[in-house]
């Protein structure tokens, strides 16, 4: 519990909030602060002092204006997925997006206007009723602002590029609560950092994103293949990725077997290696022939390959990663996979602690590479790529080894990497210092000094240096 003299800046600092907000001010006594500070990684359990629950723009004006008369540490809270849990802090100030779900989609200019609040799934329908997406995550209940601010790898980032390359503007309260608007024209240095630098440049209200037609209907590859043939599978996969075109977006997962109707239920939970890719165009002649290298890989366990709705593929690992349940996810960006990283990568799978747990390797390129290097703040282009350690589980006596495997696994492909991590797979807070150059590579000098142009008592800085 706080001491008497906290305890009274904290109340101070509700009183002050309450006098200015339209929305909720929720503080330690309030009925429903238990609710409020929990984030989707049941593994984060901090304890704000204050969470400004903001109802618009206006209320996050007042939210930075409190914070910077009070000087408490500041987190901003938009969807509350990340794996590292920075939307929330002990003993500080939450500014609370969450309910900020504001969406307008213009399909004649091809361009979306969604707040802060908004998750993939949300903006996914709203888009999808013109036949319209923006390259999001592959969770659906994932929020558009973290995944974006960090970069935004996805289903069809190959053909659309990262969700940051579709950013065409974005509002943003600055340190000193000016609400200024970001793009190629204005404001050019917060645009560029907030392309892929994480977080700590103040707080992001909305964006604006170009839209690209696909749907309502995608092709997609999805074979499970038995996990004795792991090692084959996965060279095979990355020749494929060789001369994959920019259309098909691949991945590859050592996974379990789900425990879906549609498989046998003797095969739920067993280990298997996915195949999964989707087309970035429409179904059809042309979608089949590009994605066939992704289903020849050998004989399958299961082809479950098809044609779905863009919105069912955006939200079909959803129930695969709950609220509440415990994770911790660490990546690194690779220029190839050789076969010494094959053998790795099946080594260290063969010993998940939990049958949630997996790794996940994602391919880039395509659009994603087509961007200049520095032409945003996302700094791994050039990378072929990302290979993300997930442990999984649900009882926190297994947290010293969930960690501790996910942990070892990172460290052993480590002389396979490119030195590159995606900020959104960073581990925990207590890795932020060991990643940092990792994760911003050469863009970090130019992202520090434009935090400081913008930020320069450092109101936002704590957030900067979180994961």
């Amino acid at each position: 519990m706080p001491s008497e003299q906290a305890e009274a800046r904290e109340q101070a600092l509700a009183e002050r909030l309450r006098s200015s907000l339209r929305g909720e001010v929720i503080d330690r006594s309030h009925p429903g602060y238990e609710e409020a500070r929990a984030v989707w990684n049941g593994l984060i359990d901090r304890r704000p002092a204050v969470i400004a629950r903001c109802a618009g723009t206006a209320d996050v004006v007042e939210a930075v204006a409190a914070a910077r008369e009070h000087r408490p540490v500041v987190s901003i809270r938009g969807g509350g997925h990340q794996v590292a849990g920075s939307a929330v802090c002990d003993d500080g100030l939450v500014i609370d997006l969450s309910h900020m779900k504001g969406v307008h989609v213009d399909p004649s200019a091809r361009t979306a206007r969604a707040q802060a609040g908004v998750t993939w799934g949300e903006l996914d329908r709203e888009t999808q009723l013109h036949g319209l997406v923006t390259p999001g995550g592959e969770i659906s209940a994932t929020g558009i602002a973290g995944l974006t601010l960090g970069g935004g790898l996805g289903f069809v980032m190959r053909t659309f590029g990262l969700s940051c390359d579709s950013v065409r503007s974005l509002e943003i309260v600055t340190a000193d609560g000016t609400v200024r608007t970001a793009s190629r024209e204005e404001e050019p240095d917060i645009f560029w950092a907030a392309r892929g630098g994480g977080r700590g440049l103040g707080v992001v209200t909305s964006f604006e994103f170009g839209l690209h037609p696909l749907g309502p209907e995608v092709a997609g590859v999805l074979v499970l293949h038995p996990y004795e043939r792991a090692e084959e599978v996965l060279r095979a996969w990355r020749d494929a990725t060789y001369t994959a075109p920019e259309t098909v977006t691949p991945e590859i997962l050592l996974w379990s077997v789900p425990a879906d109707p549609a498989i046998p239920q003797e095969l739920h939970r067993s280990h298997c290696v996915m195949v999964g890719a989707v087309y970035g165009g429409p179904p059809g002649d042309g979608a089949t022939a590009a994605l066939a290298p992704q289903r020849e890989l050998g004989p399958p366990l299961m082809d479950l390959s098809g044609t779905v709705p863009y919105v069912t593929l955006q939200s079909a690992n959803t129930w695969r990663f709950p609220d509440g349940e415990r994770y911790f996810m660490k990546s690194h960006f690779m220029e190839d996979l050789t076969d010494e990283a094959i053998r790795t990568l099946v080594d260290w799978d063969s010993r998940r602690p939990t049958p949630e747990s997996l790794i996940v390797i994602r391919t880039l390129g395509g659009a994603v590479a087509r961007v200049g290097p520095d032409d945003s703040a996302f700094a791994h282009r050039s990378a072929r790529y990302n290979v993300s350690i997930d442990a999984g589980w649900r009882d926190p006596a297994l947290d010293e080894a969930a960690i501790g495997w996910a942990r070892s696994a990172w460290d052993a492909m480590k002389p396979f990497s490119s030195g590159g991590t995606y900020v959104n797979f960073a581990g925990l807070g207590e890795d932020a210092s060991e990643l940092r150059g990792a994760v911003f590579g050469s863009h970090e000098e130019r992202l520090e000094r434009i935090r400081a142009a913008y930020d320069p008592e450092g109101l936002f800085a704590p957030a900067a240096r979180r994961p």
